[in-house]
Parts: C-alpha cells; structure tokens; sequence
C-alpha cells in the first residue's frame, strides 16, 4: 500500500507544473489490493498548479476501485477494471484565477467571460470580492478598467456567472465527464464542489 502511495504521489507531481503540499491516503489493506480491489482514495493537497491553472486547495475521494495488479507485478503501469467516480472540492483565490486566465491556455476562457458579461476583451483581471467576482476590462482608448460584479451559481451541472443586476449572463463549458454541483465564494476563495467520472 505503501509503495502504490509513493508511486501514485509520484505520478500526480509529473502531471502538475507544482504542488506545495500533497497528501494521499489510501484505504484497504494489501490483501485485498492484491486481489484487484482498492477500498477508496482520499487526496489532499495545497497550492497545486495543473495545466497552467493555479488551484489553492484541493480535497478528493473516491470509493471503491478496481485495478488489475498482475500489471505492477510485472512493472507495468496498474491498469483500471471499471470506470470509477471521483468526489470532491476545489478552491481558487482570485489572484490565482486572474493570473491564471491570463496565460495562453486560458486566456481565450477569461477573454471570452470578459465579452460575455462586460461587453470588452481582453479580460485584464478579477478578483474576489466577499460574494462576488469582480471582473475587469479596459474600453479602447480609456485609462479607468470597466468592472462588473458577477454571482457564481452552479446550475445544470455546471457554473453560472450572473451579473448583479441580473444580465447578462455566462455559463462555463464543462467536460461531460464532469459534473459541479455548489459553487460559492467565501473566505476569499471560490469553491466549486461535485464529481467526474473516471474511465480506464
């Protein structure tokens, strides 16, 4: 059990640009790990920057998992039996988000948020403030951004950003395998909680 930790903490460091604290726990015994069968996952972990995105914090598990060991013992990679759901909560600062969507993989993402809901692009930043995001733009020429408060909601298995007054409105696109069920800000942070499906 021990060593399938190192080797998935491992793992999870190579897919991410950075992780400044990472905790894995799994849950099972070895016997049964042997027989293909992992009682469940949890995974912590702080300051972790993935595919250019900066997430402040991050709290996952999942449930029962199926994996065919034959595969390790033979030093190969531990293959999946059965999809699988993964449960959790993500948390981003608005500093972490506007750098974030500053960058070339996410700039088309913050420019077209910036079009929807202000009316101007490029999308210069955004921050949290108490229950609202507050995004900002420049119009052509002037030298005071253009910013508008946004309610976040999570709606249809997805999140809704809302201007105060009502409209207009953005909704963010979603992998179908993904699925937000609470979106909220508080503390500073903008937390999305929910689940994705994992397929082998």
């Amino acid at each position: 059990m021990g060593l399938l930790a190192r080797g998935l903490e491992l793992w999870l460091r190579q897919q991410c640009e950075a992780i400044e604290r990472l905790e894995i726990r799994l849950e099972g015994s070895g016997l049964r790990l042997l027989r293909g069968r992992l009682d469940g996952v949890r995974l912590r972990a702080r300051r972790v920057v993935y595919q250019a995105m900066e997430i402040e914090e991050v709290d996952l598990r999942c449930d029962g998992i199926q994996v065919r060991m034959g595969s390790l013992v033979r030093n190969q990679a531990v293959r999946l039996e059965q999809p699988f759901r993964i449960q959790g909560l993500v948390s981003f600062s608005g500093d972490g988000l506007s750098r974030s969507l500053s960058t070339p993989a996410w700039r088309g993402l913050g420019d077209g948020l910036a079009d929807d809901l202000l009316g101007l692009t490029p999308l210069a930043g955004l921050r949290i403030r108490e229950d609202r995001l507050v995004l900002r733009a420049f119009a052509s020429g002037d030298r005071e951004p253009v910013e508008r408060e946004v309610a976040v909601r999570a709606d249809g298995g997805t999140v809704e950003l809302r201007c105060a007054e009502g409209t207009p409105h953005a909704r963010l696109p979603m992998d179908p395998n993904i699925r937000i069920e609470r979106a909220e800000l508080g503390a500073g942070l903008l937390h999305l909680e929910g689940e994705a499906r994992v397929s082998p």
